[in-house]
């Protein structure tokens, strides 16, 4: 046998080196090249510098010629020059960096607009996130732009924003001196600076051109011939094709002519045949060895145990590794985990997917989410990091690492020494006021208005609650766990999910039951609505206190009193400022939890409520609302019971006539 496989190994390097002898076909005018830094430039791309192993221009695709200098891989696009630093041929993309950006890591500063064109096949990936730079800004921008610190100068300040929108109220122009827009991927901002991030690069896709669809769908490879302006199709064989519709299996029909081009001579007959014999020989020698193979594994499989199949979750954590294996350097070891919380010892808190332990990262206090179980084949997990990673804003929590390991999963956060919203809300000692209660539900609003609107991908949180909002140590508020989230496009306004998912009490009626509609943003403004009355009310908003076995319920009695005009007295004292306050937030609530999706403000909306008169808002017309029947804190897999529905009193009967729609 093995006589026979190297008598076999010298067959085929006689066949190779025979079809070697020529190299007049395109295939071996143009090969493969390697730059200094170890990147592979093979078709549609080529090597355009002035080294013996550039290629001729006709090798690839027009404006795919990368200029191997030094250290670098130089690709201009559009004027500008990137260093590409990986080119993946599989799924057809590229990474590029801003070579004038890079140097400027530390206080990133850059100055390119970069425009795609139509002129060449690229277009922007799904992995990509976009920085909006405005410079030397003369006011103070909104706070979800984050200042630039390194680039502030005397009565100047420099910001950035993560989103690949602008939002309404940003009007730079005229205030700042410049904007400039960059992508990012979408892992590189939870690794550290914007800079770094800008040093990572962007990733870039490539399509087929059009007019190489044909020539490449028949095994030959696109070029382009400049003194004649045209594209050409080069086959195997040899015979060069214009792209007036024929392809290399017309060529090889037809003899290898099809009107022959003269860029560079054709093979001749006899080297045809040549090649011919030669491929004969390699089709053999191949069918030879992969009998040979298929019976070396079949005597080996008898040999050994049959592997057990891998589960679902491994594919998945496998496949995520893939997708988002941007994140490396955010990942840890279980071992560690255990370091950073010192084998747990400081327990936060506890939910049902695990522990919260306190541990220290780099000397600095952070928080460690432990998951005990995951649910749906780890999805919940995925989709937090897949989820979080997107989003970089004052008002969602960061991100710091997790640990993926086939048992042992965790997430990193920031610490938030003020814990949840709702050991404040649902605490009758808290000495925390009205000023601060709108504060952190404008806070709010903004993150989720940033999700929303903000993010590559829209984010839909469902889960929206007191127990996943953190306070800083400035209580400034923070989204959390992304669990339940689903990403989607900006354009999708309408969302299929095939589960309900939240927490009873928060949930939107249309995730539970399409009869009120679809899913979409306005479910997460539900959910935030019930968020607000409940930090107006405290617990009355889920502990119904019964008098004769009838249910007070807050949004009822609040609306009631607001109809009405009467006084709230939520506490016992309140100014005439904390009234107004308390009113605003409970025209918000009530507005956002309409039963009718339509009849709900878009989070933007909202955001205009709270930061406007109280005397221009409206009284919103009198929704169905959802009598909380669950324990606290339950999170919904699937409802275990139907949720009640039940008009108001007959004394606001009177407002059924008004209906006001919100547009998107």
């Amino acid at each position: 046998m093995q006589l026979f496989f190297i008598s076999l190994l010298l067959l085929l390097l006689f066949v190779i080196n025979s079809s070697r002898a020529d190299n007049t076909t395109p295939f071996g005018y143009c090969p493969s090249s390697v730059c200094d830094n170890g990147l592979n430039i093979s078709y549609p791309f080529w090597r355009l510098d002035n080294y013996n192993s550039a290629s001729p221009q006709y090798c690839g695709y027009t404006g795919f010629g990368i200029n191997c200098s030094q250290s670098n891989s130089i690709l201009y696009i559009s004027d500008y020059s990137f260093n590409v630093t990986k080119i993946n041929y599989n799924n057809l993309s590229l990474t590029l960096v801003d070579i004038d950006a890079v140097d400027h890591k530390g206080c990133p500063r850059v100055h390119n607009n970069l425009t795609l064109n139509d002129d060449l096949p690229f277009e922007y990936s799904k992995l990509d996130l976009y920085l909006n730079f405005y410079y030397n800004c003369t006011v103070s921008l909104p706070g979800y732009a984050d200042r630039l610190d390194c680039l502030t100068t005397s009565g100047k300040s420099s910001y950035f924003y993560v989103g690949d929108y602008e939002p309404d109220d940003l009007k730079w122009y005229g205030i700042c001196e410049k904007k400039v827009v960059v992508p990012v991927m979408d892992g590189g901002l939870i690794r550290g600076s914007v800079g770094a991030a800008i040093g990572e690069g962007f990733v870039l896709d490539w399509q087929i051109a059009k007019e190489c669809g044909k020539c490449e769908a028949s095994e030959g490879r696109c070029g382009y011939d400049n003194s004649k302006n045209e594209s050409l199709c080069f086959c195997n064989d040899g015979a060069i094709s214009g792209m007036g519709g024929t392809n290399c299996r017309d060529c090889q029909n037809s003899g290898g002519q099809c009107g022959a081009q003269t860029l560079y001579a054709s093979v001749s007959g006899r080297n045809r045949l040549g090649l011919k014999v030669a491929a004969a020989f390699i089709a053999a020698a191949g069918t030879a060895v992969v009998v040979c193979g298929l019976m070396c594994c079949l005597r080996s499989r008898k040999t050994n145990k049959t592997p057990k199949r891998p589960k679902r979750e491994v594919h998945n954590v496998e496949a995520f590794q893939r997708q988002y294996g941007s994140l490396a350097s955010t990942a840890y070891s279980y071992s560690d985990i255990k370091k950073m919380t010192n084998s747990f010892k400081e327990k936060l808190g506890e939910g049902g997917y695990g522990g919260v332990y306190k541990g220290y990262l780099d000397g600095h206090p952070v928080a460690v989410k432990i998951i005990k179980e995951t649910k749906g084949n780890g999805e919940e997990f995925i989709n937090e990091v897949a989820s979080i990673s997107r989003t970089s804003h004052v008002n969602i929590v960061t991100l710091l690492g997790f640990c993926l390991n086939r048992k042992e999963k965790a997430l990193i956060y920031e610490f938030m020494p003020n814990g949840s919203l709702d050991k404040h809300i649902y605490n009758q000692d808290s000495n925390m006021g009205w000023e601060m209660l709108y504060k952190i539900a404008l806070g709010i609003a903004r993150g989720l208005e940033y999700l929303h609107r903000g993010c590559n991908s829209r984010i839909l949180h469902f889960d929206i609650k007191p127990h996943n909002i953190l306070l800083d140590e400035d209580f400034c508020p923070k989204i959390s766990d992304f669990g339940l989230a689903k990403l989607s496009t900006r354009k999708e306004s309408i969302m299929s999910t095939l589960e309900a998912r939240g927490t009873i009490g928060y949930i939107a009626p249309e995730v539970f039951s399409r009869h009120f509609g679809g899913v979409s943003h306005k479910s997460d403004v539900y959910s935030y609505g019930m968020m607000v009355l409940e930090m107006v009310g405290g617990r009355k908003n889920y502990t119904a206190e019964r008098s004769h076995n009838s249910e007070i319920y807050f949004p009822r009695w609040a609306y009631q009193r607001i109809l009405l005009d009467e006084e709230l007295n939520i506490r016992d004292t309140m100014t005439n400022e904390e009234e107004e306050i308390a009113k605003k937030m409970i025209l918000v609530g009530l507005w956002c939890i309409q039963t009718d999706p339509l009849q709900r403000p878009a989070i933007g909306k909202v955001i205009e409520m709270l930061e406007g008169s109280l005397e221009v808002m409206q009284m919103p017309p009198k929704p169905f609302i959802c009598s909380p029947s669950r324990s606290e804190g339950s999170t919904l897999e699937r409802p275990t019971k139907p949720l009640l529905f039940s008009t108001l009193s007959s004394t606001l009967e009177s407002t059924d006539s008004t209906i006001v729609q919100f547009e998107e």
